[in-house]
């Protein structure tokens, strides 16, 4: 099982990721970050935050991130300061990100891929109301995941995608990751 949580699902239920165990990495989305500070700044200027925020979630340590934080501060800082708070207060959140290999923080960066499986089972749901049965209601649900990838081809594009990824979660979770398939 891979220890990794994500910090927007853990604020509906901040005790959770708690009692999950003392091996779980909470992590928050790095794009709803962003979107958030981006709604405190004016149109304007969200070229020029944007910038300045990227330095500090593609650093490789934590102390190059506060280090370009720090940046971002004083440039910053004075226009909106809502945006500074929100990333000190996320910073415990945030950090753990840090640590992880590139091609893990391409896939953890966002909840975005989850999110909209989620939406398009909600819409499927929504649509036809009532189910009699619980295995009426699982078919609706797999068929929902059939037509996300209608002609089969999207499965080896997930699969190639993800490879450097999972070797990433194997070294960064002690062979965690693949204790499942032995």
């Amino acid at each position: 099982m891979c220890a990794w949580w994500s910090a927007t699902a853990s604020r509906a239920c901040p005790t959770r990721s708690a009692r999950s165990g003392p091996r779980r990495v909470v992590q928050t989305c790095i794009i709803h970050l962003i979107r958030a500070s981006l709604r405190y700044a004016s149109k304007a200027d969200w070229g020029q935050v944007a910038a300045q925020l990227k330095p500090i979630y593609t650093a490789p340590t934590e102390s190059a991130a506060l280090d370009a934080f720090a940046e971002f501060s004083t440039k910053w800082e004075a226009k909106y300061p809502a945006i500074v708070r929100l990333w000190t207060n996320a910073w415990a959140e945030m950090v753990p990100f840090l640590g992880f290999d590139v091609e893990i923080r391409r896939i953890v960066c966002s909840t975005n891929a989850i999110e909209s499986l989620n939406a398009r089972f909600r819409r499927a749901v929504n649509a036809r109301g009532h189910f009699p049965t619980e295995q009426s209601a699982l078919k609706v649900l797999y068929l929902t995941v059939c037509s996300l990838d209608p002609t089969g081809k999207g499965r080896v594009r997930w699969s190639n995608r993800w490879k450097a990824a999972l070797g990433a979660f194997d070294i960064a979770f002690d062979g965690r990751v693949t204790a499942g398939r032995r």
